[in-house]
């Protein structure tokens, strides 16, 4: 008897959980910090782009667009490849391919080839990203598992901001005449010491019983993206063409078949790609309601910040920069806090970290309103760290929300849909709040312009604020 109560707790031991351990977690949070640094960097050097190039307003679209597009119609699938050949070997592949599609981009001898590399690099970064997230899923616990979804809101945030930054010093230094090629360029070297770390720290995880791709539901969620965004960003610069209208009307109708079709597959057994019962989560479902408009609005204010400093002030991309800076320092702050604050109080911390941020692009919207074109980096300073402080509190306890009651086994498929959101939310904010920046500094001016976008990122604000208070008090 006391050899067969002996024998069971060997396996047991044996079945030791994958654990991420610190330098695993630096090296998948490098992982995550690339493809968003890269979404923002290319803003401050598309003037030099375009002149070296030769390239006109919708080339130039291109480059932005091409990266965003496929990115983002791409990281579902991504997820849903981790899970299924595991996510180590996914994120290594990914973060390969990231390089060389970025030393490409680097050496494009045209504008074409600039494009045809962007996308590439864009379907990379769909291939890497997700592992991160589903890595610390299955490879973190408790408060762990708290820190490290922290730490990769903190990275999310400061790499948003920190992409401009770092183009605009990148560009003004001019590296061995590279000049913006070297916002490419300097991937290369980040991307190889990335993957010596990822061998020899990131655990081997993927899910138990992976399913099959989903043929049906990845082509219709890719037109169904395709139709949304393509036309969005890349409407103004052509005019609004044709073909703009076409595409926004097959928008809703390949949103529902896409819908249609994999709640049939669900109800049939099979495995979708984005299951429809996952929606049954009520923290994921409302955890996603907060991120889509608060990534409408940073994308927006990112980019409409970025023209407003350097065309509207006359700043040069390096002041530019200089001038986010508070509000990454301010966010990264917020975000490292944020875990002992939801221990503390819970998920009303969200909405305090919107209230925060509102106040501070109110205190801009006075400020710009006030002292255009009389505006530097002292004056815009309280407003911008007020915000970004307040932004920090929010974004990774959201994830954290979104993610916290998904099995392990979809951890893949449920990253996938929340950076997908959070994503084609980004895109949305830059083409809906970029265009009426945009048409309103052409008639109006760029202090009316840039107060009104602002006002208008102040309701989105309010919004997320009001479906914050919907949240449960306590998140495990």
């Amino acid at each position: 008897m006391s050899e067969t109560r002996v024998l069971p707790s060997v396996p047991v031991r044996a079945a030791a959980a994958p654990v991420l351990g610190p330098l695993g977690l630096f090296t998948v949070l490098l992982g995550a910090a690339l493809p968003l640094i890269d979404f923002f960097i290319v803003n401050v050097a598309l003037p030099t782009i375009e002149h070296d190039l030769a390239a006109g307003p919708a080339l130039l679209e291109l480059v932005v667009a091409g990266y965003g597009l496929s990115y983002a119609v791409l990281l579902v699938l991504g997820g849903r490849l981790g899970d299924m050949y595991g996510r180590r070997r996914l994120f290594l592949v990914g973060m390969a391919a990231f390089g060389l599609t970025s030393l490409a981009c680097g050496l494009a001898p045209d504008a074409w080839t600039l494009v045809g590399a962007r996308v590439a690099q864009g379907a990379a970064a769909a291939l890497m990203l997700p592992q991160v997230l589903a890595t610390i899923q299955s490879a973190t616990a408790g408060s762990r598992r708290a820190r490290a979804m922290g730490l990769y809101g903190a990275t999310a945030g400061l790499s948003m901001v920190a992409g401009q930054i770092l183009g605009g010093v990148l560009v003004a230094a001019d590296i061995a005449g590279t000049g913006w090629r070297a916002i490419f360029l300097v991937n290369v070297p980040v991307v190889l010491i990335g993957l010596v770390l990822a061998v020899r720290s990131v655990p081997k995880t993927r899910a138990a019983n992976p399913a099959p791709v989903d043929i049906p539901g990845t082509l219709l969620l890719t037109v169904a993206l395709l139709t949304l965004l393509a036309p969005l960003t890349e409407g103004r610069a052509a005019g609004w063409p044709l073909w703009t209208w076409i595409a926004l009307a097959i928008f809703p109708i390949a949103a529902v078949a896409f819908y249609r079709v994999e709640r049939s597959a669900d109800r049939r057994g099979r495995t979708p790609l984005v299951p429809p019962s996952l929606f049954a989560l009520d923290s994921l479902r409302r955890g996603l309601a907060l991120v889509l408009p608060f990534s409408i609005g940073f994308g927006g204010f990112m980019f409409v910040i970025a023209v407003a400093l350097q065309q509207g002030l006359g700043m040069g991309a390096i002041a530019a920069g200089l001038a986010l800076v508070p509000m990454a320092l301010a966010f990264f702050w917020a975000s490292l806090m944020g875990p002992k604050l939801v221990v503390r109080y819970g998920t009303r911390i969200v909405t305090a970290g919107a209230l925060l941020q509102g106040l501070g692009i109110a205190v801009l919207v006075l400020t710009v309103w006030r002292g255009w074109p009389h505006l530097g980096f002292w004056e815009l300073l309280p407003g911008v760290a007020l915000a970004g402080f307040g932004q920090g509190l929010q974004l990774p306890v959201i994830f954290r929300i979104v993610l916290s009651e998904v099995p392990m086994e979809r951890a893949g498929v449920g990253s996938g849909v929340m950076v997908t959101t959070q994503q084609s939310a980004l895109a949305l904010g830059v083409a809906t709040l970029g265009s009426l920046f945009l048409s309103l500094a052409a008639s109006g001016g760029m202090r009316q312009a840039l107060t009104v976008t602002l006002l208008v990122q102040l309701a989105m604000i309010a919004l997320t604020a009001l479906l914050s208070l919907r949240l449960p008090r306590t998140l495990s």
